[in-house]
């Protein structure tokens, strides 16, 4: 394993848990949603982002490394939040699609930050483009579906 190895698992694995936490995020807000329209994209997006997950452990492996495959701490204290803070809103769905249109801000920070290191190898950078990909186009859907809340109140 070379220096570079190293570099490039440990931006990989802070991208892996960046998205088994949006993952699981996507998992409770399909729990919590009252209208079935957003139970099925939520878990459509959480489904997704378990095979983004799953691509970027693989590349890990395939450099030697020993991938993540837990989120972190700070975001299952945040899904506790957000599930406290959820019950007691008056609109629930809209609340909750603002909470994962906000992580979905941090993930796509994470996964642009990792794609303007200089110090990540050609090949890592395209897995991590093609892993952006599906965590830019949830982001955005996210971000109108919040629009869209908000817009029609």
């Amino acid at each position: 394993m070379t220096a570079s190895n190293d570099h490039d698992i440990k931006i990989l694995n802070g991208l892996i848990e960046a998205t088994i936490d949006s993952a699981d995020g996507y998992t409770e807000a399909a729990k919590e949603a009252d209208n079935s329209r957003y139970t099925s994209i939520f878990q459509q997006r959480a489904t997704e982002r378990r095979q983004v997950t799953q691509l970027l452990q693989q590349h890990v492996r395939a450099l030697g490394g020993t991938p993540e495959d837990d989120g972190t701490v700070l975001a299952k204290a945040h899904r506790v939040f957000v599930d406290l803070r959820s019950k007691m809103t008056s609109h629930e769905d809209t609340a909750i699609v603002d909470e994962v249109e906000r992580g979905e801000d941090h993930i796509k920070g994470k996964y642009e930050d990792a794609l303007k290191d200089s110090d990540v190898t050609v090949g890592t950078r395209r897995v991590i483009d093609e892993a952006y990909g599906p965590v830019k186009s949830g982001h955005d859907q996210m971000r109108d579906l919040k629009h869209a809340l908000h817009g029609s109140r």
